[in-house]
């Protein structure tokens, strides 16, 4: 059945798959809503979006986002509120990175009405979807690809936008423990490393294999030049606290400029902690750990939210972090942004946008 829903064509699922659902025990990005939003540029417009059920997209093996990788995406999510109302974290923040990796990557530009308004009408229709508090939240996918059947390697004339969600609980259900490899790099300067782009995750497969095969859940990036300076790790952006000080690389061209990144800085330094972004060498950071400076070690990211570090290996050692429960920093970064994002605290900065 078609129906018109927030100005927005929209073809409901015949039937919904909700009811199948044990948000108890989803497993991270295998379960999908009912629901996803599609908007196509064509002959230099973009169409009307509209909202479809759940399904496949067609193409042709000669797609450009296949052949030469056109291809971005965001990560994002919507919470219940304690109220039961739908609630997204800084939508506009991710259509704003959206658009800087779209034209990093020589893509068009996203209007709007297109990413804002059509998520918007995509959680409403499917915003039973949205976990309780307790369970989890819902991941928020945009994905942006090049659309042209053709083989040459220019930028696509025709692009393909959808949205679509899955109800998803912890990414992490321990806390981590991260790798230094020098063998390879996530990113180097006049790169892609700002940008989202899936080629980007590509790239760290094989050593994000290698870091798991050795007991280890993800990769510390080291900077290409000099693989001296901490970059980030494969799912988070990444902090330190050395002897009182926050600590986090700066944005230098090869750091994706997280969202949760940004929040956790803007929370710490309004309440009074001291921040630091600037560049730091594991070098420093075994230096600290020697010295007992290093207090804590601590992820953002979309998925991830704040993920506590519990070891980090390098140089065939590991540097085991202190107990989470002593981290008094992250513990408060953590459950502050989560109390903001549910509504048991105030949002005095307008990152909340109700459904």
């Amino acid at each position: 059945m078609s129906v018109l829903t927030s100005q927005i064509r929209t073809t409901l699922t015949e039937k919904s798959s909700l009811p199948e659902v044990d948000f108890n025990n989803v497993p991270f990005g295998r379960v999908f809503s009912d629901h996803m939003l599609v908007a196509q540029f064509e002959d230099g417009a973009w169409k009307d979006p509209e909202i479809v059920p759940y399904g496949p997209l067609p193409f042709y093996p000669s797609l450009m986002a296949l052949n030469y990788g056109q291809s971005i995406f965001e990560g994002m999510k919507a919470f219940r509120g304690i109220e039961g109302d739908v609630r997204m974290f800084r939508p506009r923040a991710n259509f704003e990175r959206m658009n800087k990796s779209a034209a990093r990557m020589s893509m068009q530009q996203l209007p709007e009405h297109v990413f804002l308004d059509g998520l918007r009408a995509l959680l409403e229709l499917d915003k039973g979807w949205v976990p309780s508090e307790e369970q989890g939240s819902l991941y928020i996918r945009p994905l942006y690809f090049a659309s042209d059947q053709f083989i040459g390697v220019h930028s696509s004339e025709n692009y393909t936008f959808t949205i679509f969600t899955c109800p998803v609980g912890a990414y992490y259900s321990r806390p981590v423990n991260l790798v230094v490899n020098k063998d390879f790099v996530r990113a180097a300067p006049g790169g892609t490393g700002a940008a989202k782009a899936a080629g980007n995750y590509a790239g760290a497969m094989l050593p994000d294999k290698i870091a798991k095969s050795q007991g280890y859940d993800n990769v510390l990036w080291l900077d290409a030049k000099e693989l001296t300076n901490v970059e980030e790790c494969g799912t988070m952006n990444v902090f330190f606290i050395i002897d009182g000080t926050v600590i986090t690389p700066n944005l230098s061209g090869t750091i994706l400029p997280g969202i949760n990144r940004a929040s956790a800085i803007k929370l710490l330094k309004d309440n009074g902690y001291k921040v630091e972004e600037r560049p730091i060498s594991i070098h420093e950071i075994e230096a600290a750990y020697m010295d007992g400076k290093l207090e804590d070690c601590f992820g953002a990211g979309t998925a991830a939210t704040i993920s506590h570090v519990a070891k980090i290996g390098y140089a065939g050692r590991d540097m085991i972090l202190p107990p989470v429960e002593d981290r008094a920093i992250s513990n408060w970064v953590k459950e502050t942004m989560h109390d903001i994002k549910t509504g048991a605290k105030s949002d005095p900065y307008g990152w909340i946008e109700r459904v």
